[in-house]
C-alpha cells in the first residue's frame, strides 16, 4: 500500500519558506556589491554590472532546464542535489580570483539556484485542500522576502568581512537547507513520465492548450514588469536630489517591502476560500491607487515609504494568487506550470526594468507614476473581461 502524501506542517512550511527564500536570495547578492567587486578584480563599474545580467540570464534558463524535472523525479532527492551544485557554485564565486572567472561562476549560480521554484509546486501538492493557498502564499512569501533582504544583507556584510564573505556564507547555508529538507521531504512518485524533450516541449504544451493559464501568464507578466519597473526607478529616485541617499540606505528600502510581503501572505487565505478572483480586482485597484500616491511621493521620504508597503502589498498579494490559479489547472503539471510562471514574470520584469530607464530619462518619477497607472487600469481592464471566463479554471 503506497504511503498517504504527507500534509505540510507549520514547521515543514516554514523550512520551505526560508530555504526558498535563501534559494533565490543568491540572484541579489552581487548587485550593491558591484563597486567592491569592481574594485578588487580590477573592472569598471558598467562592466560589473554584466554579473547582475548573467545571474538573471542564467536563472531563466535554469527555470527552463531544471523545474519541470519536478513533475517526472523524486524532489526529495533532486531538491537538495540542486542545492548542493548551487553551494558549490557560490564558493567558486568566491574564491574567483579574476573577474571573467567570477562572471563564469555566477552565470553557473544563476542556473542552479532553481530550489525555491521547486519548492513552491511541492508545496501546494502536500498542502491539503483547504489549506492550499495559505501554504502556497507563506513559501512564496518567504521567497520574496528573500528577493528583499538579500541586498541589504549583502551590503552590510561586505561592508565589515568584504564582499566573498557573503558568498562563502551562502554556500554554507545552502548546505544546510539541503540536509533539512532531505530528511523533511517526504518519498513521493514521480506524477508523470516523460522522456526529457517531451517534457521540456510539454511546458509551452500546456501554455497553448488552456486559455486560464495564457490570460494569468498576462496579468501575472504585467504585475511584475509594475514591480520591477517601481524598484528600478525607486533607486533612481533617492539616489537623486532631494534624497541623495547612498547605496546602503537604499538598501535599507527593501526592508518597509517586508510589510508589503507580510500582508500580501493573506491573499493565500482568500483563494482557499473561493475569493480569489473579486481579491485580484481590489488588489490591482490597490496597485492603482499606490501610483497615484507616488505621483505625489517625489520629494517625501515618508509617503514614499507609504508607496513601498502599498505596492508591495498588492504585486505581491497578486502574485500568490496568480501562481495558485496556474497551480489549480493540473495537478500533475505543477512543475512544469511553475516553469511557465515564473518565466512569464522573468520576461515581465526585464522589460518593467527596461522601461523604468527609458521613463525616468522622459520625465522621471513623473512619468514612471503615469506608466503604473497606466499599466494598472490595463490589468484591470483584463480582469474585468476574464473573471467571467477566461480567468476561471475549470480543471484541477
Amino acid at each position: 500500500m503506497k504511503p498517504q502524501p504527507q500534509v505540510m506542517t507549520p514547521g515543514l512550511t516554514f523550512l520551505f519558506a526560508v530555504a526558498g527564500g535563501a534559494a533565490v536570495g543568491n540572484l541579489y547578492w552581487a548587485q550593491p556589491l558591484l563597486d567592491f567587486i569592481a574594485l578588487e578584480l580590477h573592472a569598471s563599474t558598467a562592466t560589473a554590472g554584466l554579473l547582475v545580467t548573467a545571474t538573471q540570464v542564467g536563472y531563466a534558463l535554469g527555470i527552463l532546464l531544471f523545474v519541470p524535472l519536478g513533475d517526472v523525479l523524486n524532489r526529495r532527492k533532486l531538491i537538495p542535489v540542486m542545492l548542493l551544485i548551487s553551494a558549490v557554485t557560490l564558493l567558486l564565486c568566491a574564491l574567483a580570483p579574476t573577474f571573467a572567472l567570477l562572471l563564469a561562476a555566477i552565470s553557473l549560480l544563476g542556473v542552479t539556484t532553481v530550489a525555491g521554484q521547486l519548492l513552491t509546486p511541492l508545496a501546494g501538492d502536500l498542502a491539503d485542500d483547504t489549506r492550499r493557498g495559505h501554504v502556497v502564499g507563506t513559501v512564496t512569501s518567504g521567497i520574496l522576502t528573500g528577493i528583499l533582504v538579500s541586498r541589504t544583507i549583502s551590503g552590510l556584510v561586505a561592508q565589515f568581512a568584504g564582499w566573498r564573505t557573503i558568498f562563502v556564507a551562502a554556500s554554507a547555508l545552502a548546505v544546510l537547507s539541503a540536509f533539512l529538507l532531505y530528511r523533511a521531504i517526504p518519498e513521493l512518485e514521480p506524477k508523470t513520465r516523460l522522456a526529457y524533450p517531451k517534457l521540456i516541449a510539454s511546458v509551452f504544451g500546456v501554455v497553448r492548450r488552456e486559455r486560464v493559464v495564457r490570460w494569468t501568464l498576462v496579468l501575472s507578466g504585467t504585475g511584475f514588469a509594475t514591480f520591477t519597473m517601481f524598484w528600478t526607478s525607486l533607486t533612481f529616485l533617492l539616489s537623486s536630489p532631494p534624497f541623495d541617499y547612498p547605496v546602503s540606505v537604499i538598501g535599507l528600502f527593501g526592508l518597509a517591502g517586508l510589510v508589503g510581503a507580510v500582508a500580501a501572505q493573506r491573499a493565500g487565505r482568500l483563494h482557499d476560500r473561493g475569493w480569489s478572483l473579486p481579491a485580484t480586482g481590489l488588489l490591482w485597484m490597490l496597485v492603482l491607487l499606490s501610483f497615484g500616491v507616488a505621483e505625489f511621493a517625489g520629494r517625501s521620504v515618508v509617503m514614499v515609504l507609504v508607496v513601498v508597503v502599498l505596492i508591495d502589498a498588492g504585486i505581491q498579494g497578486l502574485n500568490i494568487l496568480n501562481q495558485m490559479r496556474m497551480f489549480a489547472v493540473s495537478h500533475e503539471a505543477r512543475s512544469r506550470l511553475n516553469t511557465a510562471y515564473v518565466t512569464g514574470n522573468f520576461v515581465g520584469g526585464a522589460i518593467g526594468s527596461a522601461a523604468a530607464s527609458a521613463l525616468w530619462a522622459v520625465g522621471e518619477w513623473h512619468a514612471v507614476s503615469l506608466a503604473g497607472m497606466a499599466m494598472s487600469v490595463v490589468a484591470l481592464a483584463i480582469w474585468a473581461v476574464g473573471r467571467r471566463g477566461a480567468l476561471v479554471v475549470t480543471s484541477s
